[in-house]
């Protein structure tokens, strides 16, 4: 009899959520059988087994957070002999090959053992249904399901009231009531014990969520921020695109922003730096490394985009679409997570004018591109219906004044608004 203990996962993570179990007390698993599926700050990863054998205790709850090194499930081993029989010789050397998070060992001549492919919520506040043998996982909260087992309430028979047929807290004390729905149908004071009607559940956050909300609230009281903002006219610019070539071989308006930073960093060094404020320095970085920010299902992410992507229009196109589907996907290495100098985030695709972005860590400034939208505006000595959009400007005044991140921030703007202007400067 013994633990098995959760492993460290890479990166400097410390800790992981247990999102579902794959395994029950009792249940016999083989070696690198699929046990539970965990969050990390980075990923959902599935905990392969590290040996045969029964298991005899699940040590975590669905959406308990444990730390790297604590006791994960119990383990009662298989007889040796059941393991070992008609094994290679090969064989023992291999079982004590350390096995890396979602890979088993690789046995001569099988190749490299393919990754399961990985599926994620619509919404980062529900679990996804898995079809299984008696239809598929009712979807609610860790803490909900918990409810159901304390109320010993089947989920498969609660009708769930919430987003999407989400089923809430209130659903399953309902049901354990002898109900068959619930709060949220519209009944005054359902929802709440006190008869209020303010009803409400609670969201753990965990994972990619956690780690955003710990970043973005050291950012914002560690550097001053302050922002800049311009409208601008970019018809002219959408018309280019639009003409520029074949589908394939066009340029996206958010690629036409990120290649304008390219050459005004070099104008204004500073907006390519960071603070570092235990050595009392800006470090002024030589390459600049863009990072698009990614809303996911679990969260934002903020992905590296490859240096050589910016060579051309069509490749920096390419690239984003290729990258903010593989954040999306969760399958974006740690290097693809990592090292970006200065930060895109194109809020426009939600319909909004624009936003004051809070800085990535480690980086002096983040543009946020609004949407395009047409309106009335003076063209030529007229008025004329025009395509236009607001670029904020996001900065550590720590590293930049106002005058030079107004600079930077007019600099991309004429770029964008007259793109011939890159062939004069």
């Amino acid at each position: 009899m013994s633990d098995f203990l959760l492993p460290d996962l890479g990166e400097g993570l410390t800790e992981a959520t247990i999102v579902a179990w794959h395994v029950a007390v009792g249940d016999e698993v083989t070696r690198n059988q699929a046990i539970a599926e965990v969050e990390t700050a980075k990923a959902l990863v599935e905990l392969p087994s590290p040996r045969a054998g029964r298991i005899t205790a699940l040590h975590a709850a669905e959406g308990e957070t444990l730390d790297v090194g604590a006791p994960l499930i119990g383990f009662a081993d298989a007889e040796a002999d059941a393991t070992t029989v008609d094994a290679p010789a090969e064989e023992p050397r291999l079982q004590r090959q350390q096995v890396l998070v979602g890979y088993g060992p690789v046995l001569p001549g099988s190749g490299r053992p393919r990754r399961r492919p990985r599926t994620f919520p619509t919404t980062p506040y529900e679990r996804p249904a898995h079809a299984g043998e008696d239809g598929p996982t009712p979807r609610a909260m860790p803490p909900v399901r918990r409810r159901a087992r304390d109320l010993g309430v089947d989920l498969r028979t609660v009708h769930g009231s919430g987003p999407g047929g989400r089923i809430l807290r209130a659903d399953v004390e309902a049901r354990a009531q002898g109900g068959t729905c619930c709060a949220g149908t519209g009944t005054p004071g359902a929802d709440a014990p006190d008869g209020s009607g303010r009803g409400s559940h609670t969201v753990p956050v965990t994972g990619l969520r956690k780690q955003t909300a710990q970043a973005m609230t050291d950012s914002a009281f560690t550097a001053p921020h302050a922002s800049v903002h311009v409208t601008i006219d970019v018809t002219d610019t959408l018309e280019l695109l639009r003409h520029g070539g074949r589908d394939r071989d066009r340029t996206s308006f958010l690629a036409a922003a990120c290649r304008a930073l390219v050459p005004a960093v070099g104008r204004t060094p500073a907006a390519n730096a960071r603070f570092d404020a235990e050595a009392r320095q800006i470090e002024v970085f030589d390459e600049v490394r863009l990072g698009i920010a990614v809303a996911t299902a679990r969260g934002l992410l903020v992905a590296t985009l490859p240096a050589e992507a910016a060579a051309t229009g069509p490749a920096l196109t390419a690239a984003i679409a290729g990258t903010a589907e593989k954040a999306r996907e969760g399958s974006l290495s740690p290097a693809e997570l990592t090292g970006s100098t200065l930060t895109v985030t194109n809020v426009g695709v939600f319909g909004v004018h624009g936003g004051t972005p809070i800085l990535n860590p480690g980086q002096s400034t983040i543009l946020a591109i609004g949407a395009l939208r047409t309106q009335p505006w003076a063209h030529r000595g007229e008025v004329a219906l025009r395509t236009v959009v607001t670029l904020t400007l996001s900065f550590d005044h720590r590293v930049l004044d106002g005058a030079e991140a107004s600079a930077f921030l007019m600099d991309v703007a004429e770029t964008l608004a007259e793109p011939a202007s890159l062939l004069v400067r």
